[in-house]
């Protein structure tokens, strides 16, 4: 048989037929038709869909659920978008005001306490003998029943995985007659859930330091018509394994379902190529008789010499195609095409820590054999909270964009929803990794009745096998912050751990149970001391430290960090989509409802910049990007230098799902901010970076600090050139100095010459610092700069430590509050300092703003 690479040979192929009892309805995973073949999908996304609201429970009470098929009632309800959710709608149609501008999110809150009817017609003129007929529902947010022409469908809770029924008996069809061929397919969406430890699990937190109020319900994803024959793929998996020798077996397991009567005996067609990658095709047939019902079969495909999968900045990120037909003699039952790639993800325990002491589980992951070091940031999404609102184009821009961050991985977070197909696609194809909670259980308590407990598990399950086929999925994660789940530490942790049993069976992926685990609760659920850090406390904290203190004290020592989070305001383009023009500056009202925590702000530029930067609107927004930014690359280059018992650092957010003015380093607008552009530096997987202890400086003390370079290629440099330069105020040259260094080691990262240098003597308020890292061909191959104060660090840690005990007077004095309220921004809204709120006459600013 002819072979890939001219020498690929199939080696062995081993057939093996398991009759598994499947507790789930496994949706089909094809998408895709082809010549001579019966299976076919009828996608009803777009907006021919229309909407009702109704009070809980009066939609069926009235009849919507028995609407005539071919009736035209619906026409006059407003319209609405599938996929999509119920508050895009109803601004689109004028019924709110759109929730992401100024304080009008609150007037939208009655909207999740009623039902919403969905409707959609459509006609059927083909015949459906000897087919079968499903309508698929990737996902509903969050519990929804279903009719089709009057006929009720079934019932689903939970917003994360897809759900089908079958219709072939409700089906009005007619080739030629107009209404006789129309169908009525009816959805009722219940009020949205209230209580997030309920549904913890199967919907996604709507709570948080980042969004108010307002729990998303919708139809999110596509719903589709999908025929096939009468036996159809209801899952395959393109189980692989790479061997010792190179080689790799594709071992194609396929979840078949015959739902006729009698078995029957189906060829098997398969055929395996490169799919960005040339290659020839492997084709493999094989005859199977199918008994009625669910059945697994597998099918081994012997590579020689297989083309791996990898993070673009260790190799390419190679895809295979699996395209798999599935017949009767002439007749073509199903289709199926797998889009994956050959990798091997295995985890390794960090150097300098002790196994079962200092931590509990490995957190060095290896791709292919090679330390995969994780430069990433919590994605912070879906890409708008409110999915009407997004589209395909926006998710790939933003991925390409992380990349271009010098990202290689992306973190979904115990915060936000397991992503839609295309994210994992476009991560895929641009060989940026995955590293996620599998499912949202975010800082909320888990109802722990074995049944519910069951529902979670089962989700989950669903949830990573419809992801399991990407290799871009490389780390699953069970939990976020433990702290907040306080019922029972002992049990939390079991749940954790039983839900890693689950999600392995499915994917062989290294599974963490929560993040970060040294917190109170974690120690008390048994986890150890160092096993990861959030790196969050100088922002809660504000004041306890200046920043680069703060990481060499608090954030120091761990082998990985899950979050890294400092905040800022997005853009006077951007704010302008979202703050009323009067409460623009000084900042109004609607800057607290967003989520702008004025006071670590100024506090924030003023470790940075020894000053506030409220000179304008403009200068204090920039401020707090280039705060942000300096702060994220002081510190990424700090745990950097740890490299390799520190193996990750995920930053606190890299988007943001609405318009806020808080974690994200691109805001909802898809602009990047400043600090983009610092975070771009520090990720360079080729660093040439200055250590230093202080930013701060006597102009009677020497400068002094370390040069470093840190390599995550795995690919060594000769004879290159490290070009340091200090300049004044006015970046007027002070020094400049060249170095020679023979070799920079693959993998690596070197402390290589110190710096000791009397020259700030001729510097008044700030000075600069910059490198240059010269291949030996004079290429420059990495640069960085840093910029410096003239001032006291102890004087200063003094005064910000006194602003930190001036900030939690005011958030939490006289009842204030405390964090999460912003009234206390606003004199007006505590009734201090002689002044009061009249509605509709003041337009409060917040105090320090004067």
């Amino acid at each position: 048989m002819d072979n890939i690479f001219g020498n690929i040979k199939i080696l062995a192929t081993t057939l093996l037929i398991a009759i598994c009892s499947l507790g789930v309805y496994a949706q089909p995973n094809t998408t895709f038709s082809h010549e001579n073949n019966s299976q076919s999908v009828r996608d009803f996304s777009g907006m021919k869909w229309r909407m009702k609201m109704m009070l809980p429970g009066e939609g069926v009470k009235r009849g919507l659920h028995k609407l005539p098929s071919e009736d035209i009632e619906t026409l006059v309800w407003n319209n609405a978008e599938v996929p999509g959710d119920v508050y895009t709608d109803l601004w689109k149609a004028g019924v709110i005001e759109d929730p992401y501008f100024g304080r009008n999110s609150v007037k939208a809150q009655w909207v999740q306490q009623y039902e919403w009817w969905y409707a959609y017609q459509f006609r059927v003129t083909e015949g459906i003998e000897n087919q079968v007929v499903d309508i698929v529902f990737e996902g509903v947010d969050y519990s929804c029943e279903v009719w089709l022409n009057g006929h009720y469908l079934g019932k689903n809770e939970g917003a994360l995985s897809g759900f089908s029924f079958n219709v072939n008996e409700y089906l009005r069809i007619s080739e030629h007659d107009y209404l006789k061929g129309q169908n009525m397919l009816i959805v009722k969406i219940d009020p949205a859930p209230q209580v997030n430890a309920f549904v913890a699990g199967k919907k996604t937190p709507w709570f948080g330091d980042y969004w108010r109020d307002l729990a998303p319900m919708g139809i999110w994803r596509p719903v589709k018509m999908v025929r096939s024959g009468k036996v159809r793929f209801n899952d395959v998996y393109a189980n692989n394994q790479i061997n010792k020798d190179g080689s790799a077996d594709v071992s194609l397991e396929m979840t078949v379902e015959n739902t006729d009567s009698i078995a029957k005996n189906m060829q098997f067609v398969v055929s395996l190529e490169g799919k960005n990658f040339e290659s020839e095709a492997v084709e493999i047939e094989f005859d199977q008789n199918i008994a009625p019902g669910k059945h697994k079969v597998v099918r081994t495909i012997h590579l020689e010499e297989p083309k791996l999968w990898w993070p673009w900045d260790l190799g390419d990120p190679n895809l295979y195609e699996a395209k798999i037909s599935l017949k009767e003699a002439n007749v073509n039952h199903d289709y199926n095409t797998t889009t994956f790639g050959i990798r091997e993800v295995t985890s390794k325990w960090n150097p300098g820590f002790v196994k079962d002491v200092d931590l509990s589980f490995p957190r060095s992951t290896y791709i292919n054999g090679k330390f995969h070091f994780i430069r990433s940031a919590c994605w912070g999404g879906p890409v708008d909270i409110f999915t009407g609102r997004t589209s395909k184009e926006e998710y790939f821009k933003l991925i390409k964009m992380a990349k271009e961050m010098n990202m290689n991985n992306i973190r979904i977070f115990g915060w936000h929803p397991p992503e839609i197909p295309e994210f994992y696609q476009y991560a895929d194809e641009m060989g940026m990794t995955i590293w996620q909670d599998m499912i949202p259980l975010g800082t909320g308590n888990i109802p722990m009745e074995e049944e519910n407990l069951a529902e979670i598990f089962n989700e989950g399950v669903r949830v990573i096998k419809e992801r399991r086929n990407h290799p871009s999925l490389i780390m699953m994660e069970g939990g976020e912050e433990m702290m907040f789940r306080t019922r029972d530490p002992q049990a939390g942790r079991k749940f954790l751990e039983r839900l890693g049993d689950s999600l392995q069976a499915y994917a062989k992926l290294p599974y963490v149970p929560d993040s970060p685990m040294t917190d109170h609760v974690a120690q008390q659920a048994g986890f150890k001391p160092k096993e990861a850090v959030h790196a969050l406390r100088y922002f809660y904290d504000m004041g306890e430290w200046l920043h680069e203190d703060w990481y060499q004290t608090k954030a120091d020592g761990y082998p990985i960090v899950p979050e890294f989070a400092i905040t800022s305001v997005p853009s006077v383009e951007s704010l302008k989509k979202f703050i009323p023009k009067d409460e623009m500056w000084p900042p109004g009202l609607s800057w607290g409802h967003h989520w702008a925590d004025l006071t670590r702000l100024r506090m924030q530029n003023w470790d940075v910049f020894g000053s506030e930067m409220k000179g304008s609107l403009e200068e204090f927004v920039n401020a707090t990007q280039d705060a942000q930014g300096i702060i994220f690359q002081n510190g990424i280059e700090h745990f950097r230098r740890d490299k390799p018992s520190l193996s990750a650092i995920a930053l606190c957010h890299y988007i943001t799902y609405w318009p806020d003015m808080k974690w994200g380093i691109v805001d909802n607008y898809q602009k990047p901010k400043n600090s983009y552009y610092f975070v771009q530096k520090a990720y360079q997987p080729l660093l040439v970076n200055f250590e230093f202890k202080k930013r701060r400086w006597h102009t009677d003390e020497p400068f002094v600090g370390n040069i470093w370079v840190v390599n995550d290629f795995y690919r060594s440099y000769k004879n290159c050139t490290i070009n340091f330069k200090i300049s004044n105020d006015k970046k007027k040259k002070l020094l400049e100095k060249t170095f020679k260094v023979a070799s920079i080691e693959e993998n690596s990262a070197e402390q290589l010459f110190a710096i000791s240098e009397d020259v700030l003597g001729k510097v008044k308020e700030k000075f600069y610092v910059e490198l240059e890292l010269l291949d030996n061909e004079g290429n420059q191959i990495s640069h960085n700069d840093y910029f410096f104060l003239i001032g006291d660090q102890a004087e200063a840690t003094k005064r910000f430590q006194e602003w930190k005990q001036e900030r939690l007077e005011m958030e939490n004095g006289n009842g204030h509050g405390g964090y999460g309220s912003y009234y206390f921004f606003f004199d007006e809204f505590t009734r201090e300092n002689g002044k009061d709120y009249e509605s509709g006459v003041q337009k409060p600013t917040a105090i320090g703003f004067d």
